[in-house]
């Protein structure tokens, strides 16, 4: 344990949820009043931030010397397959959240949307777009940020897989004091908030899903019992460990989500899916500067509070999260190829999920369906009530509820082992006892975050957690490009890039015209 991380952190958490249990009424009001001012005075902040650092992550691709460098010693290769890989990847990174909001999301854009009339074919293009927005290239980049320096400084410099490390280029051997027990208190306190606010997500939609099928009804009770059996679930899967516990269930997770997309995009409008995906991906990829740095300044900034810069808190407090734990298992490859896989892969399965999902909600909506409507009632039912217009629902809406338990799961689980780390100086195996702590704290502060005010509390514990973070990862960034001109200019530590094949034919005629000539 590291006391000076460990105790502040804890203390920190438990503050809030002895607060939010002891005066539930005060503390409701109060997070109400955090969600306005960070909005309104720090709203153009998050927007900028998360902007540079997908320029950053870019920048970082396509430099040739950058990309070259391995997440080890040069000789070291990748631990996990590439199947293994992408399943914790997907976990970790997404999982609930995209299977709360791939419905409800679309279809609320499209009735209530930030432009334009509601209701409009032009207004569903939008919906999905904002969507894709919301899901695509822009929360891996965070990811990255933390994932690559705590894997770089880690792995190829043999610092502590801690947050702090990646301050070593700016400050040295700094980061063993106040500076870097300040850097891992912010991290764990972000962590938790912000994987409470995921428990919190999927722990109403998994409410709605049992509801479904007739087990027991939605109320905040059932919520904080649900919370109490998946998290036994969860701390068992901690204590089997990373290969045992958390990378069979990532895997499981994968393969059932895989099996819900195939059925919904073979019974579903098949057809309006697959347009949908290629004409999204278009108009994405052609607005996507316009969109990443909209404020909507003279529009009134309602709706982007409510959205976008939720998202964003959102994935800057997971980010310590989610980059810990993708560190974690992508040891031994190329900066290159884990920029590739972390920003291309999963972004690339996103859009897929959200065309399928999205797409199909949009289609129902607009034949003059009752979907938008039960969607504006409760957002967790959006999933299921979208099935329920599918053949077998009776057998599609429990797979959608253990699949979303299951992710519930990965990510109370990995959540959990991360923060351990975080508190227990970046040891990777830190004490037993340790991982059943942060578990059952961020339960709790999940249940508590419920009570005092349900989806808006949520919010609002990310967009608190995230504004700190968001001023540490620009530091983060700063020093991992310091870090990499620094070796990348060592030759002897740079991986040598393969020949292109049209290289090694021009350099094969070259010598044959040299043979010949000196032959002659």
């Amino acid at each position: 344990m590291n006391p000076r991380v460990f105790f502040p952190s804890a203390g920190l958490v438990l503050a809030l949820v002895i607060a939010g249990a002891v005066w539930t009424e005060p503390v409701g009001d109060a997070i109400a009043a955090v969600q306005q001012f960070l909005t309104l005075q720090f709203g153009w902040f998050y927007t900028a931030v998360v902007g540079l650092l997908l320029v950053f992550v870019l920048a970082v691709l396509v430099h040739p010397n950058f990309r070259r460098l391995r997440l080890g010693p040069p000789d070291s290769r990748p631990e996990y397959t590439y199947l293994s890989w992408f399943a914790m990847l997907f976990s970790a990174g997404m999982g609930i959240g995209l299977l709360f909001y791939s419905v409800a999301e679309p279809v609320l854009h499209y009735l209530e949307p930030p432009r334009g009339e509601p209701g409009t074919v032009d207004t569903a293009n939008e919906a999905l777009r904002l969507t894709f927005y919301h899901w695509g290239l822009h929360p891996w980049a965070i990811y990255i940020i933390v994932a690559l320096s705590l894997a770089f400084f880690s792995y190829r410099h043999d610092l502590p897989l801690s947050i702090r490390s990646a301050l070593y280029p700016l400050i040295g051997k700094r980061i063993n004091g106040i500076a870097g027990d300040i850097i891992d208190t912010l991290a764990v306190v972000g962590t938790l908030l912000g994987v409470a606010t995921s428990l919190g997500l999927g722990v109403m939609q998994v409410n709605a899903g049992l509801e479904h099928v007739g087990l027991i009804e939605v109320s905040t009770r059932n919520q904080i019992l649900l919370i109490v059996g998946i998290m036994g679930i969860a701390t068992v899967s901690v204590l089997s460990g990373l290969n045992n516990g958390i990378r069979v269930i990532s895997r499981v997770n994968l393969f059932l989500g895989a099996a819900l997309l195939v059925f919904v995009a073979a019974v579903g409008p098949t057809v309006v899916i697959l347009s949908a995906l290629l004409q999204t991906f278009g108009t994405y990829v052609q607005g996507l500067v316009e969109l990443t740095f909209r404020t909507d300044i003279f529009r009134g900034r309602e709706w982007q509070a409510d959205w976008t810069l939720f998202y964003w808190a959102w994935w800057i407090a997971w980010c310590p999260f989610v980059g810990m734990f993708i560190a974690r298992v992508s040891r031994g490859r190329t900066v290159g190829e884990f920029i590739m896989g972390t920003l291309l892969v999963p972004t690339g399965f996103t859009f897929v999920w959200l065309s399928v999902f999205g797409a199909t909600a949009l289609h129902q909506e607009m034949l003059d369906s009752e979907l938008g409507a039960i969607v504006q009632a409760s957002e967790s039912q959006a999933l299921f009530a979208m099935l329920e217009t599918l053949p077998i629902a009776a057998i599609t809406v429990p797979l959608a509820t253990v699949v979303i338990v299951g992710y519930f799961v990965t990510s109370a689980d990995s959540g959990a082992l991360v923060m351990n780390i975080l508190a227990s100086g970046g040891d990777p195996n830190p004490p037993l006892f340790q991982k059943l702590f942060w578990a059952v704290l961020t339960g709790a502060a999940a249940a508590v975050l419920l009570v005092a005010g349900g989806l808006q509390a949520l919010q609002t514990a990310t967009l608190t957690a995230a504004l700190p973070l968001a001023v540490v990862l620009l530091i983060i960034a700063w020093g991992l490009w310091t870090a990499f001109r620094a070796d990348a200019y060592q030759a002897h530590e740079v991986t040598p890039m393969p020949e292109p094949p049209i290289q090694k034919l021009v350099r094969y005629l070259d010598e044959r015209r040299g043979s010949q000539g000196g032959r002659r």
